[in-house]
Order: C-alpha cells, then sequence, then structure tokens
C-alpha cells in the first residue's frame, strides 16, 4: 500500500462538476492498493499517517501530528501509485490491486483513519473520473510505503 500524502490548507475532490468532499486545514491522501496487502498494512499505514509530525507548533516547527492538531482528512483511491516505469515508456499497472480486492481495502484504511483521528474523514470516489483541487501548504509533501516499514 502506498499514500503520499499532502499537507493542505484546504482540499476538495469532485465528481461529474459536483464536490462530493471538501476539507480545511489538514491531509490530503493519496491511496494506491497493491495485489499483496493486508488489514496490517492498513493498521500500519493510518497509524504512521494519523500521527507523523508534519505541522507546524506555535514556534512554526514540525512537531505536530493531524491527530494533535484535531486536522482534517481527505482519502482519495489512486491505482496510479503502484505503477512500475522501469520499462518503456507506458507505466506497467500489474502490481495495483483489481478493483474487487482495492476497494474493500480502501474502504477499511477509511475507517481506520477515522478510528484513528476519532472523527469523519473525506473521501473520494472509488473508481470514478475525479477532479481534485488544493491548496498544498508549505508545500510538505511525504510517500509512505507499506513494503517499507522496517
Amino acid at each position: 500500500m502506498k499514500a503520499v500524502i499532502q499537507r493542505v490548507g484546504n482540499a476538495s475532490v469532485s465528481v461529474a462538476g459536483k464536490k462530493i468532499a471538501e476539507i480545511g486545514q489538514g491531509l490530503l491522501i493519496l491511496l494506491g492498493v497493491s495485489e499483496n496487502d493486508t488489514q496490517d498494512d492498513i493498521l500500519w499505514l493510518s497509524k504512521k499517517i494519523a500521527n507523523t509530525r508534519i505541522f507546524n507548533d506555535a514556534n512554526g516547527q514540525m512537531n505536530k501530528s493531524l491527530l494533535d492538531m484535531d486536522g482534517d482528512a481527505i482519502v482519495v483511491s489512486q491505482f496510479t501509485l503502484q505503477a512500475s516505469v522501469k520499462k518503456g515508456n507506458r507505466p506497467s499497472y500489474l502490481k495495483a490491486a483489481k478493483p474487487a480486492v482495492a476497494k474493500p481495502l480502501y474502504i477499511d484504511f477509511i475507517k481506520q483513519l477515522e478510528t484513528d483521528l476519532s472523527k469523519k474523514v473525506q473521501a473520494g470516489e472509488f473508481g470514478a473520473d475525479m477532479k481534485v483541487s488544493l491548496l498544498n501548504d508549505g508545500p510538505v509533501t511525504l510517500l509512505f510505503d507499506t513494503e517499507n516499514k522496517i
């Protein structure tokens, strides 16, 4: 499971011209599910994202987590994070989980993040053509990969 998290001043997701999710200060989380991901990956990734200290404290130092600041989150499914670009010019998506596997893990991730944050998490629409708008704050952008969690 891979996640790109972006610290945002605000973010929103629209499908077919209709806004379906919107947050203020917090994290935009792009989530790519692989064919080998498990519930253990969800638990690790959710906890890591909720507790990673990338928000400024009163001294302007990145010492606060999303959990500390009671920030908001939007999770957007993005299978292209699982792309391999090693050969040729066309990305290969063989490692990306098929929708029947990916969608339940995506939903489980959102539920786990809600549990870890003790609040509702906004979400994109799985499999939809989405338009994502954001005001990147910093910018601060991190990549998490559950294959590299040790």
